[in-house]
């Protein structure tokens, strides 16, 4: 940690909790080829730390839900306050400052049908220092969620992955229950929570609320993923892309997305451009290199818009330290 980066083995356990946020520490110790007490001691080093969080993140398609991203220009001394309040909201998941702080990006989570007036689409438009809103439904992802980011999973063996990855299970499907929704906002803000903890917050039993995290992870409507600054992964340089690819080119330009390491999220949306990505590089050359290198050799990219982001206010449904 002295040189501003993750060392291998917190590499090697960010990718063991990025394959299963809740393996217990033998567990992940065995895999690792070192002791319980040494991944314990190196999780709560980066826990206490504010380095690396597990969170569960709630899958949209399972709970009858779409995912959105909302890019916003806003006034210059505006975008500060409105970001703050979008991060506010319940139906945000992640909200960003872009551009010089005059654009912001959010990631919201909404029901497949609700009333108007509780869009949050449909209330943007009313603050006046709002000048421009494009709205972008996510069709398909090819990077990021459960498949975690190349560049931070990337430190384990093929049989070390094999022995630590979870899969929902073929045929389950997820039936809510009324306190699914408490379950899964303590799970994000911390996914390795213990079963007491989740079932005070909750308010259900121990062995409910057993049986509705084996429930939600079954079924696929429950993923864990890891934060983790990109900085201490050798990427402080992080953007949004916005390509506009020919048709044709879609699914194999999004593969591709897929693979590279600098790519911690990419998918299909409806909108002005149709396939966005978020991407990490050290600094402004490697960015130009990536740029004109890997996309620039991608047939059917017609055009790229990039956002280099400058702050993130909230990451999976939770605020971000200021």
């Amino acid at each position: 940690m002295e040189s501003g980066l993750l060392d291998d083995l917190d590499r090697r356990l960010a990718h063991a909790l990025q394959l299963d946020g809740r393996a217990s520490f033998s567990t992940i110790a065995a895999v690792l080829g070192v002791s319980d007490q040494t991944v314990a001691r190196r999780y709560r080093k980066l826990r206490s730390s504010g380095v690396l969080r597990v969170v569960g993140v709630p899958e949209a398609a399972p709970l009858g839900q779409v995912h959105w991203l909302i890019r916003l220009g806003c006034v210059p001394d505006a975008a500060a306050a409105i970001a703050a309040a979008l991060a506010r909201r319940d139906d945000t998941q992640w909200v960003s400052l872009m551009s010089g702080g005059t654009e912001i990006v959010c990631f919201i989570r909404a029901p497949l049908r609700e009333q108007a007036d509780g869009l949050l689409l449909g209330q943007l438009p009313k603050t006046p220092r709002v000048v421009s809103m494009t709205a972008y439904r996510l069709l398909r992802r090819f990077a990021g969620g459960p498949a975690g980011w190349p560049g931070r999973s990337s430190a384990l063996s093929a049989a070390e992955v094999a022995a630590l990855r979870r899969e929902p299970v073929s045929g389950v499907v997820y039936h809510p229950e009324p306190g699914d929704p408490a379950l899964l906002a303590a799970l994000a803000h911390d996914g390795r929570a213990d079963i007491s903890t989740l079932a005070t917050a909750s308010g259900r039993s121990e062995s409910t609320v057993r049986r509705r995290l084996e429930a939600l992870r079954s079924s696929g409507a429950l993923y864990f993923d890891v934060e983790v600054d990109a900085a201490l992964l050798g990427y402080p340089l992080t953007a949004t892309l916005w390509l506009t690819v020919a048709p044709s080119a879609l699914e194999s330009a999004g593969q591709a997305l897929a693979t590279h390491p600098q790519v911690a999220f990419a998918a299909a949306t409806t909108g002005p451009a149709n396939l966005v990505a978020n991407v990490g590089c050290r600094d402004d050359a490697a960015l130009y290199s990536y740029l004109a290198d890997d996309l620039g050799g991608l047939p059917g990219v017609r055009q790229v818009e990039t956002a280099p982001m400058i702050r993130t206010l909230k990451r999976f449904g939770t605020l971000a330290p200021l």
